[in-house]
């Protein structure tokens, strides 16, 4: 495992624990999360420790695992697969995240059907 995808697994056991203060010590205080192809969602540490731990505590039992990824060094694409509860809702993302000094600095999401 490179260090590249080596942060992003530790990033997504952090969100996988609910762990929110190691969850964002992966980040860059100015990252940004975005739809592909779309405008900013979140931009900053503020909107993004906003969002998660709103979803943390919509979901308490929220999950995602890696199917597939592709390391580029500076950028690492995951195929992910997200269940919200056990049995319940579920589905697959494309994230694209942007690394930047060691931090993740963008994630881009494809959310599939």
């Amino acid at each position: 495992m490179s260090a590249s995808t080596d942060l992003v697994q530790r990033q997504l056991d952090a969100y996988n624990a609910q762990d929110i203060e190691a969850f964002m010590a992966f980040y860059t205080e100015d990252a940004e999360l975005a739809g592909l192809n779309g405008a900013v969602n979140q931009a900053g540490h503020g909107a993004i420790r906003a969002r998660h731990l709103d979803l943390f505590a919509e979901f308490p039992e929220n999950r995602a695992d890696v199917v597939n990824q592709i390391d580029l060094g500076s950028i690492v694409m995951v195929h992910e697969r997200v269940e919200r509860a056990p049995g319940g809702d579920n589905f697959e993302v494309a994230a694209i995240y942007t690394l930047r000094n060691g931090k993740i600095a963008r994630v881009d999401f494809a959310r599939g059907s």
